[in-house]
């Protein structure tokens, strides 16, 4: 079995690589990630506060440096 662990994008990044990361983790497109997160954060509010403890907590992906 294969060990994964997010990391942020160095490389698939619009702000900080959350999104990059998050999509490269699940294997899905990065675009559907940032929909996601935009709608979290108009509809709920959350989407803002969980991105920006992403983007303090998750490491660089070393691959991608």
């Amino acid at each position: 079995m294969e060990d994964k662990k997010f990391y942020l994008s160095t490389s698939d990044k619009k702000i900080g690589g959350v999104c990059g990361g998050v999509a490269s983790y699940f294997g899905v497109d990065s675009l559907l990630v940032r929909v996601l997160f935009l709608v979290a954060i108009l509809e709920f509010g959350t989407g803002l506060l969980a991105y920006i403890i992403l983007w303090l907590l998750a490491p660089r992906n070393p691959q991608e440096v």
